[in-house]
């Protein structure tokens, strides 16, 4: 009734709005995945956790936080990770844990949402945004980078800089052999596939993950300021967003954080704009 895979339900019509977003179906509770002899069972639906029965030689990996529960069998050891003390000062997770087999293990996210199965194919690379990773099998290969998307308020004495994506963002590259990635969305999760040069705008903060090949910069939007405030600088009154541009696939989630305040940007990254 589900896809080994991805967990995703095999009896149910794709869902697809008028825009073109294509609704990820939710997992359903007690789905089961499987990669290698090792398998993977998603248990509730408001705050979902993953399963692991870890066979002999096979493992995974995960930040140390999303850990729910581990019996005496499964050996957990440090993941090395490059840059640590650039990590700890982005306040990005700074110790990666390895659960290796046999054995049985429980992750959870700690909040209400969705696990998204992404069965990764030989060399397929998927960017990640922070605080999104669950976990992933070992033969995925881990990475991280900076997100060229940022820009900056205040004065020259006071100046402070904003990432609307977050400084960084994880990548994960299926090396050898395919593997499996899980992660864990906020609210619900709408997949798009964008063809050779289709672009659109979104909140920075939905974006949940990107195929690599699709192309990520800031974009501004000015509303004209008509209104109330009318003796204040009209380019103070802005909308941050980020235009994506294809080909590749993206996923956005419903939830997203509001924008900050409305001082006026000195300098930014590559950006385009819109005045409405």
């Amino acid at each position: 009734m589900t896809c080994p895979l991805c967990g995703a339900p095999v009896d149910i019509r794709e869902m697809v709005t008028d825009s073109g977003w294509v609704k990820q179906p939710p997992i359903r509770d007690m789905a089961k995945l499987q990669f290698g002899q090792s398998h993977c069972q998603i248990a509730g639906t408001t705050v979902p956790v993953a399963e692991f029965n870890l066979t002999q030689n096979e493992m995974i990996y995960f930040s140390h936080h999303v850990l729910l529960w581990a019996d005496p069998a499964t050996r957990m050891q440090n993941m090395s990770l490059r840059g640590g003390w650039k990590r700890m000062m982005a306040g990005l997770p700074l110790i990666m844990l390895e659960a290796h087999g046999p054995g049985h293990i429980a992750l959870s996210d700690n909040h209400a949402g969705e696990v998204i199965g992404l069965p990764l194919q030989h060399g397929q690379q998927i960017w990640v945004k922070e605080h999104r990773f669950l976990t992933a099998t070992g033969n995925v290969r881990y990475d991280w980078g900076d997100n060229d998307v940022w820009y900056i308020t205040g004065d020259s004495d006071e100046q402070e800089w904003h990432y609307p994506m977050g400084q960084y963002g994880d990548i994960f590259t299926a090396a050898d052999r395919p593997g499996l990635l899980l992660l864990h969305a906020k609210g619900n999760v709408f997949i798009r596939d964008l063809g050779q040069g289709e672009s659109l705008t979104i909140q920075p903060s939905s974006l949940v993950y990107r195929d690599t090949s699709v192309r990520v910069h800031l974009h501004l939007e000015y509303p004209r300021n008509m209104g109330f405030s009318f003796w204040r600088n009209n380019w103070d009154y802005r909308n941050i967003m980020v235009r994506l541009t294809g080909p590749g696939r993206v996923a956005v989630q419903s939830i997203f954080e509001r924008p900050e305040g409305m001082e006026s940007i000195r300098n930014h990254s590559y950006a385009t704009r819109r005045r409405w």
